[in-house]
Order: structure tokens, then C-alpha cells, then sequence
């Protein structure tokens, strides 16, 4: 396991995840925002009707984190470390985890 940092235009948050999450962080993102979210019967929770009739995702780190410990990693569980307050998407983030993978939703 693996620390990583996640934020969804708020606080940044680290997180312990699977190492194979974290080596490719981007890539396990991307999957969950652009296939998973829009198409899984699973995630039809989070898409909503928007003012114009158009469909909304609507989620959060912490959503990304159900769905590695549901869907992706079950014998593996994510969980949450620590909040470590607004840093600017990465700009201020605290020395000790500027090297830690990062993705902002």
C-alpha cells in the first residue's frame, strides 16, 4: 500500500492505496471519470439531470475511493489518512508528501 493525495477542487486528502493504484494513478483516475462514471450501470447514482436536460457526474475523491474498494481492489482496501487542507492543486503541498502521486477530480 501506497500514499497518494486526491482532491476534487477542495481540500487535498491522502489516502493509502494499492500500490498498482499508485504507480499509475492517472491512468486508474481516467478510467473511473471517463468509463465507469458516464457508462456503469453501478454509477447511475451519481449521474444527474442537469437545468438543460443534459447528464451531470456528480462525485468526489471519496467516490473514486468506493469504487477502488468495491469494483477494483475488494481484497485490497483504500482508506482515508489524512486531510491536509487547501494546497492550490499541488502548489502548497506540505514537503513531506510533495512527492506523493496527486490527481484532482
Amino acid at each position: 500500500m501506497k500514499k497518494i493525495i486526491l482532491s476534487a477542487d477542495s481540500d487535498s486528502m491522502i489516502y493509502l492505496v494499492p500500490d498498482e493504484v499508485a504507480d499509475n494513478l492517472d491512468e486508474y483516475c481516467m478510467e473511473f471519470c471517463d468509463k465507469w462514471l458516464p457508462t456503469s450501470p453501478d454509477a447511475e447514482k451519481y449521474r444527474v439531470i442537469g437545468e438543460e436536460g443534459e447528464t451531470v457526474l456528480c462525485y468526489s475523491e471519496e467516490t473514486f475511493i468506493a469504487y477502488l474498494n468495491e469494483f477494483v481492489f475488494p481484497e485490497c482496501k483504500s482508506v482515508f489518512v489524512k486531510n491536509i487542507g487547501w494546497t492550490n492543486f499541488g502548489e502548497n503541498t506540505p514537503g513531506k508528501y510533495k512527492d506523493l502521486p496527486w490527481f484532482n477530480f
